[in-house]
């Protein structure tokens, strides 16, 4: 076994226990040295289980992990981490109220006299180890306080500073802006330059050919090969992800914008003069925000992350109060109602955080897809079987959800976590629905699915709320678009696809300037 590969896996098989199916068969797959190597395959291909077997997390059935040349056993993270490998997974491992640097040393706290945490020297050391490597954060700031990208960027500090050296990041751009992924790009470039390994989970296929040495392609838990990325195209990688020949795909994996239909004049939604602060600060999460939303119509908000997307999303979803302004709900005022309420009142609500806001994980699928609607399944106290699972079968074919009614919702991918929610959610729409980063972690086919349910919901009538910082996906859907800037709206924009240099003048004004 060659030094020559940081990580050579050989035959690596996990079956779960009590079922039948293969999550990774018989994978055989190398990483080298100081190179960048893309994994890629759609939701439920098994790529995130085989890095959580790299990682520690989980335990193989079968085969036979190699480091440098060394065969090893890697029974727990931590075993990972004292042979040089860390993931940093899509959904961050922080703790907010604590700074850069204590999050940063956690576990390894430099003392003093060796009893007392040294804080002076935890900041000192973190400061000179961003410095050297470039980041643009401070060891004393916030984690709270950090955009979707310093976050990330304190999760792969963390690693370094424990001296890890193949680090695998796990949908690294998925809630990006364009602005933080090509920082990001130009971190990770300056890495590999270092000597570093990494392994890039990701669906989006220009990143492939812009990032990657090579890439490696699973498919329904098999390797379906890998490729050095120079010279391929998009259609062989497509091939090789869905098994088919992809002809209807659009070039670059992005979807294609659908005509824009004309919303009606029926006033669903209204914000007048909406503003939050945070307790105790004189700043403005929003600034008097005030716009409409109809039926029929899609009604985008971008921006980058900061700026208020999050707080609009929270607001929407019932979870923060506003300090001043209105929200009418067809003229009703909802402005402080509770979520139960709002839920009453016709809101249907997809989260970006699936995990932590739209779903039970210890529950089962069949579970969280009725947990809005269990009276309707049980009018007299007791579930009517038939018809339960009647309904649970046809919402996990028609979203392609790779899973059973009853498995519990934590033992599947994260791609298909999100599918049992975004099904969850737009079967149960009456009236009014809120997407924020629908699309976050779902492969192409699968997202291009998301796409065509949010238009067909337009379609029907609703008035759909997207927000989201990827600008393609809102040139793609939205009928209007806001973006935010500090709180605030910065731009409305129609008609967006006969607007010159459309991408430039919106991230003008995400950062503040104008058009």
């Amino acid at each position: 076994m060659g030094a020559e590969y940081a990580v050579r896996l050989c035959h690596i098989t996990k079956i779960y226990p009590g079922t039948a199916r293969r999550v990774n068969d018989r994978i055989d797959l190398e990483l080298k040295q100081a190179e960048i190597l893309c994994l890629a395959g759609e939701n439920g291909a098994g790529k995130t289980t085989l890095m959580k077997i790299l990682c520690g997390v989980e335990q193989p059935t079968g085969g036979e992990i190699f480091i440098r040349g060394n065969r090893v056993t890697i029974s727990s993270p931590l075993a990972a981490n004292r042979l040089g490998i860390g993931m940093v997974y899509q959904h961050f491992m922080l703790f907010p109220e604590l700074t850069v640097a204590q999050n940063v040393v956690m576990g390894i706290e430099p003392r003093r006299w060796g009893i007392f945490y040294d804080h002076r020297k935890a900041l000192d050391q973190v400061n000179a180890f961003i410095d050297a490597h470039y980041f643009a954060i401070r060891g004393d700031a916030r984690v709270k306080d950090l955009t979707v990208g310093q976050k990330q960027q304190v999760e792969i500090i963390k690693l370094l500073y424990r001296n890890v050296d193949i680090l695998i990041l796990d949908e690294p751009t998925a809630v990006l802006t364009r602005q933080e992924t090509v920082s990001l790009f130009t971190t990770l470039r300056a890495l590999r330059s270092a000597g570093k390994s990494i392994i890039l989970i990701t669906h989006k296929l220009p990143e492939i050919g812009e990032l990657s040495d090579r890439v490696a392609v699973m498919r329904r838990g098999v390797l379906a090969g890998v490729r050095e990325t120079a010279g391929i195209d998009v259609k062989t990688l497509s091939r090789m992800m869905i098994g088919e020949d992809g002809e209807d795909m659009p070039a670059g994996g992005e979807t294609v914008p659908a005509a824009v239909s004309a919303p009606g004049d029926e006033e669903v939604l209204r914000f007048d003069n909406v503003t939050v602060r945070r307790r105790g600060q004189k700043q403005l999460l929003l600034d008097h925000l005030s716009f409409t939303v109809h039926r029929g119509e899609i009604l985008g908000f971008a921006g980058v992350g900061g700026n208020g997307l999050g707080v609009l999303e929270a607001l929407l979803g019932g979870f923060l109060p506003l300090n001043s302004g209105t929200i009418r709900h067809r003229g009703r005022d909802i402005s402080r109602l509770r979520i139960r309420d709002l839920r009453r009142e016709g809101l249907a609500y997809v989260p970006a955080d699936r995990l932590r806001v739209g779903a039970a994980p210890g529950a089962t699928v069949e579970e969280n897809l009725i947990l809005n609607r269990r009276r309707e399944f049980a009018p007299r106290f007791f579930f009517d079987k038939k018809a339960l699972r009647g309904f649970t079968r046809e919402l996990i074919r028609r979203f392609n959800i790779a899973g059973g009614g009853d498995q519990a919702l934590g033992t599947l991918s994260g791609g298909n976590i999100q599918k049992v929610i975004l099904a969850r959610e737009i079967d149960q729409f009456r009236d009014y629905i809120v997407f924020s980063e629908p699309a976050w972690g779902l492969d192409i086919m699968a997202g291009d699915a998301v796409y065509r349910e949010i238009r067909k919901l337009r379609d029907l009538g609703a008035a759909v709320l997207l927000i989201s910082t990827n600008l393609e996906e809102i040139l793609s859907l939205a009928d209007r678009i806001i973006v935010l800037y500090r709180g605030s709206a910065a731009a409305e924009l129609r008609d967006t696809a006969n607007i010159p240099d459309i991408r430039e003048k919106i991230g003008a004004y995400m950062l503040g300037g104008t058009a």
